[in-house]
């Protein structure tokens, strides 16, 4: 880890060997104590100083996870709805989804997470029941169950709830069409006084990779857009057709609807390219792309496989810490802004 010009600080993204590869360091705003933004890529200790291994870093890390009554991350005034979207695939929008959630909900926030997509992924992540005839989604949408029924605990928190995806979703873009408010659905499934009675705090809304009904119902729903960004050359194709799409509904549907949030994912630090794509993110969007970025992360990659979140799968982790640090930026960015109003 070394200083910037600017007074941020620099960590190096894998292991000994990856220095002979030409890896990069990739910037992560560091904080000064524990409750900020950044802190737990700094492993302190009050009688060594810096700890000198990797596995004593990935301890302390896993620690500040698996403990966190100490840094719990503040609550909203006001629930808040974000939509996950990006018609574009392979972004990391669902392991952005799920694990952001599970990220607040082991800290004290109940979340709740709508799986719009019919692949279920997110559902997958959260170890819910998404077989067939389990209430879902798919019904929800139809109007024949109500939300407290399709509702599921995820076993990885008490915090976590799901409304699974199952394969019936598949075709409910079709049967939509007919539909009288085909639109809104979603919306006014998930009225006040269901909210209210799970308790939850968030909710986060998964999207499909496309632009269709679904993703329109969950824009209606929803007060905030999150866009998850990949750090790559194709990131931005297709980016400014759903920001007209959310114009559209912001205009005609849902006045309330604003994007909030970007999040760079996918950050490799070896390359220029991560950064000259990260650069001009920030460039265009200003203060609504989080100052935590997603790096690539084979451990991410490989949770969903268990059925877990990268928190639950490997809490020590880069990117498990990178997701913990996103959730966070999310909550205080929240909080500071009701402050504000």
């Amino acid at each position: 880890m070394r200083g910037n010009a600017d007074g941020r600080s620099t960590e190096r993204i894998g292991s000994a060997d990856d220095d002979q590869d030409g890896a990069a360091d990739v910037p992560r705003e560091t904080g000064r104590c524990p409750g900020d933004v950044g802190w737990c890529t700094m492993s302190t200790s009050p009688e060594t100083g810096l700890y000198g291994t990797p596995i004593a870093e990935e301890a302390v890390r896993a620690a500040r996870v698996l403990h966190p009554d100490e840094n719990a991350m503040p609550r909203p005034t006001h629930r808040r709805i974000l939509t996950v979207a990006n018609q574009k695939g392979g972004v990391g929008k669902t392991t952005s989804t799920v694990n952001l959630a599970a990220g607040l909900a082991l800290h004290g926030v109940r979340t709740l997470v709508i799986d719009l997509d019919p692949q279920g992924n997110a559902s997958t992540a959260l170890d819910v029941d998404r077989r067939s005839g389990t209430p879902s989604v798919y019904e929800l949408l139809l109007g024949e169950v109500s939300l407290l029924d399709a509702t599921q605990a995820s076993p990885q928190s008490e915090n976590l709830l799901c409304v699974p995806a199952t394969i019936d979703l598949a075709g409910a873009e079709i049967e939509l069409v007919s539909m009288a408010q085909r639109e809104s659905r979603l919306k006014e499934a998930l009225t006040r006084e269901a909210l209210d009675s799970l308790g939850v705090d968030y909710v986060f809304i998964d999207c499909p990779p496309s632009l269709g009904l679904l993703t329109v119902n969950a824009l209606v729903t929803a007060h905030e857009v999150l866009i998850p960004i990949q750090c790559e050359y194709y990131a931005l194709e297709g980016l400014g057709q759903l920001l007209n799409n959310i114009e559209l509904v912001q205009r005609h549907l849902n006045q309330m609807l604003r994007v909030s949030t970007i999040l760079l994912t996918m950050y490799d630090g070896r390359t220029k390219l991560a950064d000259q794509v990260a650069q001009e993110v920030r460039r265009h969007f200003g203060d609504v792309v989080l100052r935590t970025v997603i790096p690539r992360s084979v451990k991410v990659s490989e949770a969903p496989g268990y059925s877990q979140t990268v928190l639950a799968y490997d809490p020590g982790s880069r990117g498990a810490m990178s997701y913990l640090d996103a959730a966070r930026e999310i909550a205080e960015r929240g909080s500071n802004r009701e402050r504000r109003q």
